[in-house]
Formats: C-alpha cells, structure tokens, sequence
C-alpha cells in the first residue's frame, strides 16, 4: 500500500515537472517568436501601442471633459436677488428650506457688502469704475447662489420663487432671478451643450476602443497566417492545441507589455505637453493629470493588463481556425 502511495505521489510529482517544463518552453517559443520577426515584431508592437494610447487617451479626454462640465455647472449663475435690508434671519429660513429641495447640492449667500468688495477687487484696476463705485448711493442687493444636481431641471427652483412666503417678502422686485426670463435661455443652451459633450465623450470612447482592438486583432491574426505552416506541422507530430497556443500567447503577451509602457510615457507627456494650450481656452485637465501622477503605478499596471488581454483575446481568436482539425 506504501509503495504505490509512493508510485502515484512520484507519478504527480513527475507530472508537475512536465507541465512546468512545457510551460517553460512555451514561454521560450514566445519569447523567440518575438524576437525572430523584426519588422512583423515592429508592426504589431506599433499597432498595440496605437491602440493602448487611444485608450489613454480617451480615457484622459473624458476625465478631462467630466471635470470641465462640473466646472462649468458650477459656475453658471443660479441666483436670487434680495433686498438691500434683509434681515441676517430671513436669510438663514430661505437657506434652510432651499437646502430641503431634492435637486439643490448647495447654498451660499453674498452680502451686499460683501457684493460690493467683489465688484471693487474685479475691476481694480479701473480708475473710473472705483471712482463711479464711491459715489454711488444705490447699495448692492443680497444674493443668493444656488447649485443644483442638474442645470436642466430648475422646477423646484421656480416653484420655490413663486411659492415660498419668506422669500416673497425679501425678493428684490426689480431683479429677477439670473435663471428666470432671458438668462434662462442662455442657461439652456449652455445645459444642452454640457449633455451633448458628456455623452459624445462616452460613445467616442467606446468606438474608439472597439475599433483599436479589431486593429490588434487583425495585425496578431496577419502574424499567425504567416506561421500556419508551423502551425500545421506541430499539429502533424502530435502537440496539444494548448501547447499550439501557448507561444502565440506569449508573444501576444509581450507586445502588450511593451506598448503598455510606450503609450503610457507617450500619454503621460501629451497630457503635460497640452497642459498650458488647453487652460488657455478654459479646459480644466489639471485634476486629470494630477490624478494620473498620483496613480500612475495602478494606471500602468491597468494598460498592461489591457494590453494582455487583448493579446491574449485575439490571438485565441485567430489560432481557433488553424487548430480545427
């Protein structure tokens, strides 16, 4: 009983060594592969660096747009104008109810002299603006800053500028609210522009990565159709099809490793080369590219994985017809 305990725990033993050493001669072939071929080597390696560094790309470029859109929401002005004697209490009721409706994210309020330091910082450096300020009588009026969850909904906002009591009484009767009458177009416009570009950003991305991979998986496929007859000869002596596959793998394998490192230095250095230029037009990318510094261990880490796998994907895809028996 020992002895063949023995026998099938060294049969195991034997079979794991086995398995090892075709894996290490897979990875060899691979390997080999890799370097055999320069200028097949050249294009598949050019082909999924493309590839990754649209998806850099895109990725970046939707960050970048996401962070720009909440920028621009929060800038576009959703005010209500009170009179210049409010009462600090009033003020703190309108807050709190405003605060209790559903599409509000936040409330500030602007004194009016507060109002009135803003304006005389902006325009500093006009001599005859401070001089027309000084001499002014008429007193800013209060203000009221609204941020909603969506600049396209402003019903409970109208509602409550219809409706509350509080701010009924307290509402400058001579200006209306910045989201009311033909601002409200404006804001409108701008919303629909906002939408649009979310959403063009996200069926950009996702074309832009369908096509990049049927790219790689065209170009690995090429590479394979070259080597059929090897493929066919290594079938005639008997080897596995996982055996078949294994090197192809590999090498697939090895052109995502190193595109993943070129398009990410190469995403890396657009983002910063495109800094300046794009914050000149308003773009905010800085939080993009400061995440990118922060994670670029786990962003690298990802691009090599995506490299893998489409390698891997599509040399699966294109050995499937040459391993049919």
């Amino acid at each position: 009983m020992a002895r063949k305990l023995d026998a099938k725990a060294f049969a195991q033993q034997k079979r794991k060594r086995r398995q090892w050493l075709t894996f290490i001669r897979m990875c060899r072939y691979g390997v080999n592969n890799f370097s055999r071929n320069a200028w097949l080597t050249i294009a598949a390696t050019a082909v999924m660096t493309i590839t990754l560094l649209i998806v850099f790309a895109t990725l970046a470029a939707r960050s970048t747009l996401v962070t720009t859109v909440e920028d621009i929401r929060d800038k576009v002005d959703m005010s209500i104008y009170l009179k210049t004697d409010v009462e600090d209490g009033a003020v703190e009721t309108i807050r709190s109810d405003l605060k209790q409706l559903s599409s509000v994210t936040d409330v500030s309020y602007v004194s009016p002299e507060e109002a009135r330091a803003d304006f005389a910082k902006q325009n500093g450096k006009n001599a005859d603006t401070l001089s027309a300020l000084n001499e002014a009588v008429n007193k800013f009026p209060g203000t009221i800053r609204v941020s909603l969850v969506d600049i396209n909904d402003t019903k409970q906002l109208d509602n409550f500028v219809k409706n509350n009591e509080t701010l009924k009484a307290n509402i400058d009767p001579d200006r209306k609210p910045s989201f009311a009458g033909e601002r409200r177009t404006a804001i409108q416009n701008i919303a629909r522009t906002v939408t649009f570009a979310d959403r063009a950003g996200l069926i950009g991305s996702i074309v832009f990565i369908a096509i990049s991979s049927l790219i790689v998986f065209n170009t690995i496929r090429m590479a394979i159709f070259n080597r059929k007859d090897e493929i066919e000869m290594m079938k005639l002596i008997g080897a596995d099809k996982s055996f078949i596959r294994g090197p192809f793998i590999v090498e697939a394998i090895v052109y995502g490793f190193i595109a993943a490192i070129i398009a990410t230095g190469l995403g890396m250095l657009g983002l910063f080369s495109a800094r300046s230029k794009l914050l000149d037009y308003g773009i905010a990318i800085g939080p993009t590219i400061d995440y990118a510094v922060a994670y670029i261990g786990f962003i690298l880490l990802g691009m090599i994985l995506l490299g893998a796998i489409i390698g891997v994907v599509s040399s699966l895809l294109a050995t499937r017809r040459y391993l049919k028996i």
